[in-house]
């Protein structure tokens, strides 16, 4: 199912996990390769394709969920602050969210708008992790020190680290540990 506005969401109460990122962070790719589905995301060689809130319900259990990427330079402003509103509406007001997952390309330093956005967050109470995307471009070694040294600059303002997750969409590197994140907090729901 996919909405332009969080109050046109799906109206069951199964938990709903949302995946964002920056454009071009290689969203889509990972969303199928959590789903072993290639074609469920539609992956695009053009960064902001995604402009709607869309609902995956998995297993009959819980819903993954497509957000919009964040800070899209080629978009009019109309058009971006509409998103801006439509993801922080979802974000802050869908009671059935219960993490939203944060995607950052590990091969890069961290970003303002990234930083920006988590702390914003943190700030509002969201709980999230962070998948770092994109590993195998790098190999092993050098993609898990890229994001430890990207999750040590948060130091300087959390006390405490949100989990975070090293992917490849290309290898499906990362897709148990999210996986079995998800079932953890589905468990601890149930209970």
């Amino acid at each position: 199912m996919s909405a332009p506005r969080a109050d046109m969401c799906p109206k069951d109460d199964k938990p709903e996990y949302a995946f964002i990122g920056r454009s071009n962070v290689g969203k889509s790719s990972l969303i199928n390769m959590l789903c072993r589905h290639k074609g469920l995301a539609k992956t695009s060689a053009t960064p902001g394709k995604t402009l709607l809130i869309n609902h995956f319900l998995i297993n009959n259990e819980w819903y993954l969920v497509d957000l919009p990427g964040y800070g899209y330079a080629k978009r009019s402003k109309t058009v971006a602050n509409k998103l801006e509103q439509m993801i922080a509406g979802y974000i802050l007001q869908r009671q059935q969210l219960v993490n939203t997952f944060v995607l950052i390309d590990v091969r890069h330093e961290q970003q303002k708008i990234d930083r920006e956005f988590v702390d914003w967050l943190g700030e509002s109470n969201v709980p999230f992790a962070i998948i770092f995307t994109k590993a195998d471009k790098l190999g092993p070694v050098k993609a898990k020190s890229n994001a430890a040294a990207w999750m040590n600059c948060l130091k300087d303002r959390w006390e405490t680290l949100p989990p975070y997750f090293i992917t490849s969409s290309v290898k499906g590197t990362g897709r148990d540990d999210i996986l079995n994140y998800i079932e953890e907090i589905n468990n601890t729901i149930e209970k």
